[in-house]
């Protein structure tokens, strides 16, 4: 049961119950240690319930410390690098695009949200810049797992050195 927790939660972006997994994984375990704990004393050896209840001890927080890690990173809206990456690399790809600027993922509950910024012909219409921002967008849904929603923006890539955005520079 704990196995599938685990699965479950993976496959769903569940970190609470990957870390539910992660409990029930190390109660089994306990278990057994408590039994072998009760053999070796009924055995005659006396050392066996300390030594378990140490061993037990050291699996807890090892357990304690991934579950609160992974909990951790996703209250701070973490998101693995590689993803980040591979979004980057799913825009490069979409026609039109001429260039991929800021790419942010964070999750929101089970799913993740995207706001990407992508650079288009600087004299690309208005309606065309927008079909390419649709593209990323589809494009990312279908590459990203659990991607839910891209906020796409496309700016005119123009000449070396222009920013479109100069006059929100001093607001941020």
């Amino acid at each position: 049961m704990a196995r599938y927790r685990i699965r479950v939660g993976r496959r769903i972006g569940s970190a609470a119950l990957v870390a539910d997994g992660l409990h029930a994984h190390a109660d089994g375990f306990t278990s057994l240690a408590v039994l072998l704990s009760a053999g070796g004393a009924a055995l005659g050896f006396p050392s066996a319930d300390p030594i378990v209840g140490l061993v037990i001890t050291g699996a807890i927080c090892v357990v304690l410390r991934d579950a609160a890690r992974q909990i951790y990173y996703r209250l701070m809206d973490t998101v693995d690098p590689a993803l980040v990456a591979r979004a980057e690399h799913v825009l490069t790809g979409v026609p039109g695009v001429q260039r991929v600027g800021a790419v942010r993922l964070r999750w929101v509950g089970h799913t993740l949200r995207a706001e990407v910024e992508i650079a288009v012909r600087h004299d690309a219409l208005p309606a065309e810049a927008h079909a390419m921002a649709v593209q990323a967008e589809h494009a990312l849904m279908h590459e990203l797992p659990r991607l839910r929603a891209a906020t796409v923006h496309a700016d005119p890539d123009g000449p070396a050195g222009t920013d479109h955005h100069a006059p929100l520079l001093a607001h941020r």
